[in-house]
């Protein structure tokens, strides 16, 4: 029933009731809503309601098992079907479905399922077609897909922050990539080679403005490898030379293609093809680097049975029009150590780098001004034989490096950082700015994520016991190039740059800082645990200055001191807890005793009685 509106106190109730009516209607439709969802369900009981059950039905009841009153039977998960439930997750972010699939077991096997990745991978990239390789090939791609990510930051002008680049939808992940003088060129896990151009765009102001990698076309596909000018000023890098496979007509009389490796240059400026060069279809290659001036620029060539061909062109006639032959010949490397199998290398203008897969280094330098900030001595060079490999002494299995023109930096198995050559500017981050002729570890750096040697600046990008990742860098601040320290440093220091959760690579120019962000579970960087005896037991001597080195696992070890002692109750437990440690630690016997000492009378002074037991012997 519905009044009328009076005037005075008669009106206002009048609204009142009509305004409960409608409540009570509203109510009543919601009453007979619920008594409907039982009988269509036929989950519960006529008089209870849907209740699912959140946690893990694997993990046994919930703790306070009695159900209270006016609840109904609790649900289990394992009652949807198992596609239900990989449905429904699959529309969850990928970083809520990681997070979901560490709350317990059950769901640990739902956001595992290669049918969750299936979907996410194709929500996130529809123009996929295959799933790529590996043990997990969806999961793969759907990661490699989410975490990839080009982000840069300029040394010059106003605005100083971290930006990123266009993501062209047609990448599967982002391998490699490098800066030239106006672009940037990036390979994806499927051998497509995108072409990342600079241009003028509009602003959300309507001001014109000038970008960085805001435009993206595809140069090429197949390419296995690419390669510009060593040197690290991006002018110098006119042409891209490009490793790739491209089918072949067969000769006459035979039917069919071949798959041949070939090297492409294109133009860095256009992206137009300008070169190529076919080899015959016996030789496979996985890696291409550059070395040597433009006139006799030297193309390395690394096989897939770890064997180095060199041969060498003039890139000031690449633009001619004409073609010709070009010898392809075996390195010295692998003419004179047959048995070497080369897994990487690097190069600079001057010098190359090999790591085979014993991780052996062996050096290859050119120059005698390069030669004489790498080792000190001019007293091994020989200027008529540049190609004979020099073999450097390391305590340990190499596994990556980075290589500036005249320092370096090596990274062995147990996360250690070596780092040789010039240090004028402190870019070895050794603390002082004395050069090394041989490899000196940096103590105080432990398991890196990636390692760049510029020309007179180092850069190392590591990771947290929190998974977040810093940038640290040392040498000349000139030019802003170690953001936050303008004077530069002869140690490793925390650089004023916000990093990617996911960097993996990074790479300096004169103009600007790029970080790669990409994360392939399959090739995370593992490293080893030093043995104990090398932990507790007696330092070794360096090998660079002759001081005695740390050895890696210390820093573990003293952590694992400190968390003994911080375990103890009361403060006469630590003092012997320790008197005990320093027993352990590799210290000299008058250290000792000084230690042992100091902890009595630090324990008598806090009231600790008599003297107590006698220290340990060493």
């Amino acid at each position: 029933m519905v009044w009328e509106r009076q005037q005075g106190q008669g009106g206002q109730g009048a609204w009142r009731d009509e305004g409960r009516s409608r409540e009570g209607a509203v109510r009543m439709m919601r009453r007979s809503r619920r008594r409907k969802l039982p009988k269509f369900t036929g989950l519960c009981g006529r008089e209870e309601g849907l209740r699912v059950k959140r946690s893990c039905p694997s993990c046994g009841p919930e703790p306070g098992g009695e159900e209270k009153k006016g609840r109904g039977n609790p649900i289990s998960f394992q009652l949807f079907p198992p596609e239900l439930v990989e449905h429904i997750v699959s529309f969850l972010p990928v970083r809520d479905v990681v997070a979901l699939g560490q709350t317990c077991h059950y769901f640990h096997e739902v956001c595992d399922a290669e049918g969750v990745w299936r979907r996410i991978c194709r929500r996130l990239s529809p123009r996929l077609r295959e799933q790529g390789s590996g043990v997990r090939p969806w999961k793969r791609a759907a990661i490699l897909n989410y975490t990839k990510g080009l982000y840069f930051q300029a040394f010059g002008g106003r605005r100083r922050c971290l930006s990123k680049s266009v993501a062209p939808l047609l990448a599967h992940g982002y391998r490699r990539f490098l800066p030239t003088k106006d672009h940037v060129f990036i390979l994806d896990y499927v051998g497509t080679l995108f072409f990342l151009k600079n241009a003028l765009v509009s602003s959300t102001l309507g001001q014109i403005q000038w970008k960085r990698a805001c435009r993206y076309v595809v140069l090429c596909r197949g390419a296995k490898d690419f390669a510009s000018d060593p040197r690290c000023d991006t002018v110098y890098r006119k042409y891209l030379y490009v490793l790739a496979t491209r089918e072949q007509p067969g000769v006459v009389g035979t039917t069919g293609s071949r798959a041949c490796d070939c090297v492409e240059v294109y133009l860095q400026s256009s992206g137009q093809r300008v070169f190529k060069m076919t080899f015959h279809h016996s030789m496979s290659f996985k890696q291409i680097v550059l070395v040597g001036q433009e006139t006799q620029r030297a193309l390395l060539l690394l096989t897939e049975e770890g064997k180095i061909y060199s041969l060498v062109v003039n890139e000031t006639q690449l633009d001619q029009p004409r073609s010709y032959t070009v010898q392809l010949a075996l390195r010295k490397v692998s003419r004179c150590l047959p048995h070497l199998r080369v897994a990487c290398m690097a190069s600079n203008q001057s010098s190359t780098l090999y790591i085979t897969d014993q991780g052996g280094v062996y050096f290859e330098v050119h120059t005698p001004g390069v030669y004489r900030d790498l080792f000190g001595t001019l007293q091994a060079f020989d200027p008529l034989d540049q190609q004979m490999p020099l073999a450097l002494s390391l305590p340990a299995k190499i596994l990556f490096c980075a290589l500036g023109y005249n320092h370096l930096g090596l990274v062995d198995e147990f996360g250690r950082i070596f780092m040789q050559g010039n240090n004028r500017y402190g870019q070895l981050g050794t603390g002082d700015k004395m050069d090394r002729g041989e490899p000196t570890q940096v103590h105080y750096l432990q398991c890196p994520i990636a390692l760049w040697c510029g020309l007179n600046h180092s850069l190392v990008l590591s990771q947290g016991s929190d998974f977040s990742k810093e940038l640290l860098g040392c040498g000349c601040g000139a030019g802003g190039r170690l953001p936050g320290w303008p004077k530069g440093s002869a140690s490793f220091v925390k650089l004023h740059i916000k990093v990617p959760l996911c960097a993996c690579s990074l790479c300096s120019t004169r103009e600007c800082l790029y970080m790669l962000s990409s994360h392939d579970i399959e090739h995370n960087p593992s490293y080893r645990d030093l043995p104990a005896s090398r932990v507790v037991g007696t330092p070794e001597p360096s090998l660079g200055a002759g001081a005695p080195q740390d050895p890696g696992g210390a820093a573990r070890a003293c952590e694992e001191y400190l968390s003994q002692i911080h375990s103890c109750p009361t403060l006469q437990d630590r003092m012997e807890k320790m008197k005990e440690i320093v027993g352990w630690m590799p210290l000299m016997a008058a250290q000792k005793d000084f230690f042992w000492e100091a902890l009595d009378m630090l324990q008598r002074a806090a009231g600790g009685g008599g003297p107590g037991p006698p220290p340990p012997e060493s």
